[in-house]
């Protein structure tokens, strides 16, 4: 039994890259790429990474059933606020989810706030929420209390703000109910601070 030399593995070459820049891989690469950067406010909610930069929004709307609720009204509650249209099919798909989140956290000082950025007859945002029964708070708003909160890059998009009123989790997309629901559970366990 004589000794072996070790074995190497041959040097790259060139034609290796080649054989990996296949249409599907260059495709694949770019989907993640654009992916990436929605997905991971998600992952962070679901993980428990907040927000590099706090926001303590400044905002007073009317709601749908004309109360007026302000930053000052509900702080001590942590807030799930949801931009979202009446023409927008992810919003939607999402809003029962909503309906559930506020139902399940009512007791808890949990508050639901749809802002609606529709800018057509109030009737109709009335009707598409009596259609979908949907109970928690809802205002149509302008640009103007979009920007408050930050901005928004698409339509859903849900804000979780602490009970100081600072917005720890912005997410994208229409399964924003379900990915901020550990996030919600851990504010709601933080004590009120003084």
């Amino acid at each position: 039994m004589g000794d072996r030399p070790p074995e190497t593995s041959p040097p790259a070459s060139p034609r290796g890259w080649r054989r990996w820049l296949t249409w599907s891989n260059v495709l694949l690469a770019a989907i993640l790429a654009w992916s990436a950067p929605r997905l991971l406010p998600h992952v962070g909610a679901l993980v428990g990474v907040s927000e590099r930069a706090a926001r303590q929004p400044t905002y007073a709307v009317q709601t749908r059933d004309g109360r007026v609720l302000t930053a000052d009204s509900l702080r001590g509650r942590v807030v799930l606020v949801n931009v979202w249209a009446t023409w927008c099919a992810p919003c939607r798909v999402e809003m029962p989810a909503l309906q559930q989140l506020a139902d399940a956290y009512a007791a808890d000082s949990v508050v639901v706030l749809g802002l609606s950025v529709d800018r057509g007859p109030a009737a109709d945002v009335d009707a598409f929420l009596a259609e979908r029964e949907i109970t928690y708070p809802v205002a149509i708003v302008d640009d103007r209390t979009v920007a408050a909160f930050g901005g928004v890059r698409g339509y859903p998009t849900s804000l979780l703000l602490d009970r100081d009123g600072i917005v720890r989790h912005s997410v994208v997309g229409p399964i924003g109910p379900l990915t901020l629901r550990p996030a919600l559970r851990r504010l709601l366990a933080d004590t009120l601070r003084p």
